[in-house]
């Protein structure tokens, strides 16, 4: 249990942060830049969710939150040994799985595409492709670390299906794509 009885600690103040092993790395870190991706990505779905009634949606998307707190403790876990343990937080597969389950159901009910659609319709469709926007930010962070540095790759996994996840879940506030707003390709010209 994390047990926080002091918010800052002043050992960042040199612009370095600590990960779980110990080491120090700069704030500007491709993994910190990643962390803070997922961050943001994590209060991105957040705002989404207040927008969203109660209802399966919402339950699935705080169990989403849940996981990005994990993703981001797997990005402060340097090292090439993804096998998670009792002090080792790792994604596993399963986390994977239990999101394209989420999107297998939810598209069942949705009408299929016959276009492209643009970010909005609802408040919470639109907040939905906001976070949907972010977390492919975070995709691209956690990417550019995994050039430079080993990277669990069920932690890649997760983060591209949970982009899919809340594609899927902004159509499903769409009245079920009903109200999708779809891109016309050269309307403007």
């Amino acid at each position: 249990m994390v047990k926080l009885n002091k918010i800052y600690t002043r050992t960042g103040d040199d612009g370095t942060t600590g990960l779980v092993d110990g080491s120090r790395v700069p704030k500007h870190a491709a993994r910190m830049d990643a962390i803070g991706a997922v961050d943001e990505a994590n209060s991105a779905i957040g705002l989404a969710i207040a927008a969203l009634d109660a209802g399966e949606g919402h339950d699935v998307l705080t169990r989403v939150q849940n996981d990005l707190f994990d993703l981001g403790a797997d990005l402060a876990t340097p090292g090439d040994d993804f096998t998670p343990g009792e002090m080792t937080l790792r994604m596993v597969a399963a986390q994977s799985e239990w999101i394209e389950s989420r999107i297998d159901a939810a598209n069942e009910s949705i009408a299929p595409l016959t276009s492209f659609v643009l970010p909005g319709g609802t408040e919470a469709s639109a907040r939905l492709h906001v976070a949907r926007a972010s977390v492919r930010a975070a995709e691209r962070a956690i990417t550019a670390l995994a050039e430079g540095e080993p990277v669990n790759p069920a932690a890649l996994t997760y983060v591209n299906r949970l982009s899919d996840l809340l594609f899927v879940l902004a159509r499903g506030a769409n009245d079920g794509g009903k109200d999708d707003v779809l891109w016309v390709p050269g309307a403007n010209r």
